[in-house]
């Protein structure tokens, strides 16, 4: 339940960080979009956790990925933001299909 309660938090800084006044236009979609994907998708996943919790892991690699895209990024806080961010909710989304039993396959 810890998971779903941090994607959904998570989900909510997002949204609000987008209209923080050092954030550029391409930062500010992108962390719209995805805030309110992942507040939407942790808020549900009180029930069930199965697509919120790809949906909050995929997001966490996109925002890691996005956190190093030029375009996107202005400035050196956004780019930390990103990847602080995308790593929480890639723990608390992947960690929640493990704790649903969704196992992830590891490879050796």
């Amino acid at each position: 339940m810890w998971q779903a309660w941090t994607v959904g938090i998570l989900g909510i800084w997002l949204a609000v960080a987008a209209f923080l006044p050092f954030a550029p236009d391409g930062n500010l979609w992108n962390n719209l979009l995805v805030g309110i994907i992942a507040g939407i998708g942790g808020f549900t996943m009180i029930k069930e956790k199965s697509w919120q919790g790809w949906t909050a892991g995929i997001l966490g690699i996109w925002l890691i990925i996005a956190a190093f895209i030029p375009e996107i990024q202005a400035h050196t806080g956004n780019m930390w933001n990103g990847i602080i961010v995308g790593i929480l909710l890639m723990i608390a989304g992947f960690g929640a299909l493990e704790s649903k039993g969704h196992h992830i396959p590891h490879t050796p």
